[in-house]
């Protein structure tokens, strides 16, 4: 999943990103509300973490502006503000959860984990699975016919990806989106190669086989009838 952060604080924002993407997320940043509005309008993020105090344009108006143009990710405000009216503002001009600085990282991504899984109608399980392939979203487990499969983070991002969208086909550039920021090389086999990967790690020694490629449109997880 892709996750943009909006904090013009370097530290603060390097922190939460660091901490994102280890957590599984691709991340991109910025540090102004200008260049907030047109990193959201422009890329298919799952959520966003938002700071209000921001140059160029203040977090609540970037939200606003969002809003107007239907984007309707799950946002979460950071902010140093901790008065009631402050959390009140923020929730009503758009904002989806309020979290004061300093705050924890942990609790930040119990947060957005929630509210993504609300997002992506999964707030009553954490658990997503096909045939005997099973994944725990908040272990970070996965198994396959009772055997644990380690996974790395972007080869248990692309999975959960797969998983969300079971029998559906999914394109390159899709995957490139959700699972990549922007420090990729759009013209490299990073796909194919993360594909690979993973296919070789839930595939290779299981059955049925369940990570298949339509040439010229992509990948899908799905059993395929005999």
């Amino acid at each position: 999943m892709r996750i943009l952060v909006v904090e013009d604080d370097k530290k603060i924002a390097s922190f939460v990103a660091k901490g994102l993407k280890q957590a599984g997320f691709a991340v991109d940043v910025a540090d102004n509300g200008e260049d907030g509005v047109e990193f959201g309008l422009a890329n298919p993020y799952d959520a966003a973490v938002v700071d209000i105090m921001l140059p160029k344009l203040d977090g609540l108006a970037m939200i606003e502006r969002w809003r107007a143009r239907q984007l309707k990710m799950p946002v979460i405000i950071l902010s140093a503000k901790r008065d009631v009216d402050d959390r009140i503002a923020g929730l009503q001009r758009g904002g989806d959860d309020y979290l004061t600085k300093p705050f924890s990282f942990s609790e930040l991504l119990a947060r957005l984990q929630a509210h993504l899984r609300r997002a992506t109608r999964t707030a009553e399980t954490t658990t997503l699975s096909l045939e005997d392939l099973s994944m725990n979203l908040v272990s970070r487990e996965v198994t396959r016919s009772g055997q644990r499969i380690e996974l790395q983070a972007r080869e248990f991002s692309l999975l959960e990806y797969l998983l969300r969208n079971t029998g559906r086909v999914v394109s390159k550039t899709m995957i490139l989106e959700h699972i990549w920021d922007y420090s990729f090389d759009p013209q490299t086999n990073v796909v194919d190669v993360l594909v690979c990967r993973l296919r070789n790690k839930i595939d290779r020694d299981f059955e049925p086989k369940l990570i298949h490629t339509l040439r010229g449109s992509g990948y899908s997880l799905r059993v395929e009838k005999k």
